[in-house]
């Protein structure tokens, strides 16, 4: 419960340091029952199983069913089945590009309890657990990382050398299943190879009529012991696997999406958190996710579909998109939602985290977001789509202006929530509070406009009640100056409202009535 306790605290930090309604401060302090709320469910192991799919019993398989063929098929190791035991994050990165999927658990058990993580018992619990992985044969090993190799596989799908040998490689398949005291897992295909696909769709109540639209861009992974399949999901949801299986698999969602971000946070390391959905048909899985879902599967998927609608429309919006490897955290258990962008560079005044964290600064070079999303508040689709899109505003305003705009953006508002007591927008008085000005305002017009443009009625007027005037760029956008010219004036010289207004009527002369207008109207 240590790193538990540092990372609450460390989080409440982060947050003050980006942008919120409100701080709830129950769930950090208090009994340890509290910070339960930070942890998903672990899985839990029953049974060891004997693979199927290892040389040894494809061997053994072949000969039980082609007794005079078996001494003239050589079969070699497709794959090795192993794992990895990083030391820390920079080594966890390293095996992330490998470019093979990893699981937190092994694979040759059957699982009691379903759950979202494991942690080895054998592994201090605030140190990285073993990953799995499948890899093909004849790779590679990344150096200085310790490893165990577990098995020598072969899947006859990924030997194409074999393929064209007169072997019903369905037969020994099925054999090898009954080899291995596996039988009554087996499940032939109703048709010969057929590949499981599907469809992964999600509900907005207040939009498309209520009917559910498709989840795009995650990653569906499904494996059966060592066989794996992976299949990102398209714009309308749709996926299909790459491998066939002889049994049921177990079917994730794993939340890396394709459009360049990734969801991940779960008191471990982990390159995007992972949902999972049980064991399904070997033909594929529909999934129709709704706010009667499992609620971190909804949320989770709720922020994944906003995010991808958000950033595959920059280009569209005339605005720049995020960075990419866009890194989220969600926290259920947060009134709260920030966009530090620390995992791409920006980091919080050294001696403000120095003074109130003292040693727990140092956990900022482990844990990095770029953007926190608390939902303890958030109940339906519209408010998290509301709540990204804000947050993703932020993103596109850093990756225009940069590092050092974003760090006196956060000393502005950590120091208001510490010093002053304030909510962390603060007053509006002090050095750096015109950053967080315009910062806040872009941010809430954003949350606005595509709130409007998804949901219809009046245009939203989310932030008006504080000290800055997202009015403003509502009322140019009315009068035909869009997003794409706004946007274009958020250079990193623009760090109050008065340059703010500079940059505006120097980039557009011929409005200049229209923007003079309005800030007139909303001066100070």
């Amino acid at each position: 419960m240590r790193q538990i306790k540092l990372l609450s605290f460390l989080l409440l930090m982060l947050t003050a340091a980006g942008c919120l309604n409100s701080i709830d401060m129950d769930p950090y302090f208090g009994d340890e029952s509290e910070f339960e709320q930070l942890s998903h469910e672990m899985i839990e192991l029953g049974d060891k199983l004997e693979d199927p799919y290892t040389v040894e019993n494809v061997t053994k398989a072949i000969a039980s069913l082609y007794p005079t063929k078996a001494s003239r098929i050589e079969i070699k190791p497709t794959d090795i089945y192993v794992r990895f035991l990083p030391a820390n994050e920079e080594q966890m990165d390293r095996l992330m590009e490998i470019g093979v999927e990893f699981l937190d658990h092994p694979m040759d058990y059957t699982i009691k309890k379903d759950g979202d993580y494991y942690h080895d018992p054998g592994v201090d619990e605030e140190e990285i657990t073993w990953q799995y992985c499948v890899m093909p044969s004849g790779s590679a090993f990344p150096e200085g990382i310790t490893y165990e190799v577990l098995d020598y596989c072969y899947i006859s799908e990924n030997d194409p050398a074999t393929r064209a040998a007169d072997i019903d490689w369905d037969a020994v398949e099925k054999e090898a299943f009954r080899l291995t005291g596996n039988e009554k897992l087996y499940v032939p295909s109703t048709k010969a190879w057929e590949k499981p696909q599907g469809r992964i769709t999600i509900v907005d109540e207040e939009a498309n009529g209520g009917k559910p639209f498709g989840l795009a861009g995650v990653k569906v992974v499904c494996n059966s012991f060592v066989k794996f399949a992976t299949s990102y999901t398209d714009r309308d949801g749709y996926y299909k696997m790459s491998h066939h299986f002889s049994s049921r698999p177990r079917y994730r969602l794993l939340f890396k999406n394709n459009a360049g971000f990734a969801i991940g946070f779960n008191l471990i390391l982990i390159p995007a958190s992972m949902s999972t959905l049980g064991k399904g048909p070997n033909t594929g899985l529909d999934v129709t996710i709704d706010k009667n879902s499992d609620k971190k599967l909804f949320i989770r998927s709720a922020i994944s579909a906003a995010a991808y609608d958000y950033i595959t429309r920059c280009e569209e919006m005339g605005i720049k998109a995020p960075p990419k490897s866009l890194r989220f955290w969600h926290f259920g258990g947060l009134s709260a939602s920030s966009a530090p962008m620390l995992k791409h560079g920006a980091v919080i005044d050294n001696s403000i985290i120095g003074e109130y964290l003292g040693a727990l600064s140092s956990l900022v070079k482990h844990f990095l977001p770029d953007i926190t999303m608390g939902t303890k508040d958030e109940h339906s689709f519209a408010d998290i789509y509301r709540e990204t899109c804000h947050e993703l505003a932020h993103a596109s305003h850093f990756a225009k202006v940069g590092v050092k705009y974003w760090d006196s953006y956060a000393k502005y508002v950590i120091k208001s929530f510490i010093f002053k007591g304030f909510e962390a927008y603060g007053d509006g008085t002090g050095s750096g509070a015109g950053y967080c000005e315009v910062g806040e305002m872009w941010a809430y017009y954003m949350q606005n406009k595509m709130s409007n443009e998804r949901y219809g009625g009046p245009m939203p007027v989310a932030g008006a009640d504080f000290w800055f005037h997202p009015q403003i760029f509502s009322y140019l956008d009315e009068r035909g100056l869009g997003r794409d010219k706004i946007f274009a004036a958020l250079t990193e010289d623009v760090k109050d409202l008065e340059s703010l207004k500079g940059k505006l009527l120097s980039l557009n002369p011929q409005q200049s009535e229209i923007i003079n207008q309005v800030f007139d109207r909303y001066a100070k």
